[in-house]
C-alpha cells in the first residue's frame, strides 16, 4: 500500500487475543502509524503500546480528548466484547474515525442499522472483521466457484472461555453465513435449525439449513465445545465441486474425468471385481482432482490493508457494515426458528 510520505494513523481499542495483532500488524505496515492503543485493563494496554511505539489509553474518551499530537487516528480497529461494539463504534464513528469493527458488527440488529446508517449520513468507512473473507484458501477458490447447488459448511472448536456473552451463532458460525450469503448471492427463502447448550448461558452448537431463491441449499454445523478444531467448506456445483480446508489453508476442485463426462466410462458396466482398489479408480479414473496454488499469507492482515485502502481511496470495504448487517439477519432467523434441544 503506497499512499506517499504522510503515514496513515491509526488506533486499536481492545488489545486483547484479537487487538493486540491488530496492533501488530499496524505496527508492522508500511506507510501506516499506529498512534494510540486502548484497552480498559491499563497494564495491557501499556504493554502493547510500548511493543508497537504506539501511547496507550485506558477510554476511547481519553484518546478523542487528548489525541497523539493532537491530531485523532484517521481509522480505528474495535476488537472489544460485543455488547459495546454500538456504543463504541459509533462515538468513534462521531468524531470522524473509519472503523473496523470485529465481527459480530453488533449485539442486535437495531444496533446494527444504527451503525451502518450511521456512518453512511457521515460518509464514513465502517467494515466488518470476517476475516475468513480474506482466508488465502477461499481467495484461490474464488475463481472455480460460478453455479452453486449445494453448499456444506462445517466450523467446529474447543471451548475457548471467550464470547461467552453471545451464542455460537454469532461467535462461529456469522463468518460461513458471510461467505455463504456471498457465494450464493440469492434471497433466502426458508430456514430451520437445531440448537443445543453445553457450558455457557447460550447456544454452543448449532446445525442450521438455509434454502435461496434460486434453489440452493446450505447446512452449517458450528460448534465451540468439539474436542478438535476444523473449518472446512465444500461448494457443489453442475460439474464440480470445491473443498476448503480454512484452518490448514487448502483448496481442491473435484470434477468429472473426460472419460467419464464424454460416456467413455458407464458406470453400470464397471466390474467392481475386475478394478482392484475401488479409491485409485474413482480418483484415477472417475475424478479429477485439482489442489489450487493457495498463498502464503496472514488473512488478518489481508483484511486490515483492504480497511485501510478504503480509507484511502473512499471505495467501500471488502466485507463493508452492511454484510454485516446482513449476515447477523440471516443470524437472527435462524436464531428465530431454532428448536433449542
Amino acid at each position: 500500500m503506497d499512499r506517499g510520505v504522510e503515514p496513515i494513523r491509526t488506533a486499536v481499542v481492545g488489545v486483547g487475543h484479537l487487538g493486540r495483532n491488530h496492533a501488530r500488524i499496524y505496527h508492522e505496515m508500511q506507510h501506516v502509524r499506529l498512534v494510540a492503543v486502548v484497552d480498559t485493563d491499563e497494564a495491557r494496554a501499556r504493554e502493547v503500546a510500548a511493543r508497537c511505539d504506539a501511547r496507550p489509553y485506558a477510554d476511547i474518551e481519553a484518546l478523542l480528548a487528548d489525541p497523539p499530537d493532537g491530531c485523532l487516528p484517521a481509522a480505528v480497529s474495535l476488537a472489544v466484547p460485543t455488547e459495546h461494539h454500538h456504543a463504541l463504534a459509533r462515538r468513534l464513528l462521531s468524531a470522524g474515525c473509519h472503523v473496523l469493527v470485529e465481527k459480530p458488527l453488533a449485539r442486535s440488529i437495531g444496533e446494527a442499522e444504527d451503525l451502518v446508517r450511521f456512518a453512511g449520513e457521515e460518509g464514513l468507512r465502517l467494515a466488518v472483521g470476517h476475516v475468513e473473507r480474506f482466508n488465502p484458501a477461499l481467495l484461490a477458490a474464488l475463481p472455480h466457484i460460478r453455479d452453486v447447488k449445494y453448499i456444506e459448511s462445517r466450523r467446529v472448536a474447543p471451548f475457548s472461555f471467550r464470547s461467552q456473552d453471545i451464542s455460537v451463532m454469532l461467535d462461529l458460525m456469522v463468518h460461513d453465513i458471510d461467505i455463504i450469503l456471498h457465494l450464493v448471492r440469492q434471497s433466502v427463502v426458508s430456514v430451520s435449525a437445531l440448537g443445543a447448550r453445553v457450558l455457557s448461558p447460550h447456544v454452543d452448537v448449532a446445525n442450521a439449513r438455509i434454502e435461496f431463491e434460486n434453489g440452493a441449499v446450505a447446512d452449517i454445523t458450528a460448534s465451540r465445545v468439539s474436542a478438535k478444531a476444523e473449518r472446512s467448506l465444500r461448494v457443489f456445483q453442475g460439474d464440480s465441486y470445491v473443498s476448503l480446508d480454512y484452518l490448514n489453508r487448502r483448496a481442491a476442485v473435484y470434477r468429472k474425468s473426460e472419460k467419464l463426462a464424454s460416456g467413455a466410462i458407464d458406470l453400470a458396466k464397471v466390474d467392481l471385481a475386475a478394478i482392484g482398489d475401488p479409491r485409485a479408480f474413482l480418483f484415477g479414473e472417475l475424478i479429477d482432482v485439482v489442489d489450487l496454488e493457495v498463498a502464503e499469507a496472514e488473512p488478518l492482515a489481508f483484511e486490515i490493508e483492504s480497511f485501510l485502502e478504503s480509507v484511502i481511496t473512499g471505495v467501500e470495504p471488502v466485507v463493508p457494515g452492511r454484510h454485516g448487517l446482513r449476515a447477523m439477519r440471516v443470524i437472527a432467523r435462524i436464531a428465530e426458528t431454532m428448536r433449542v434441544l
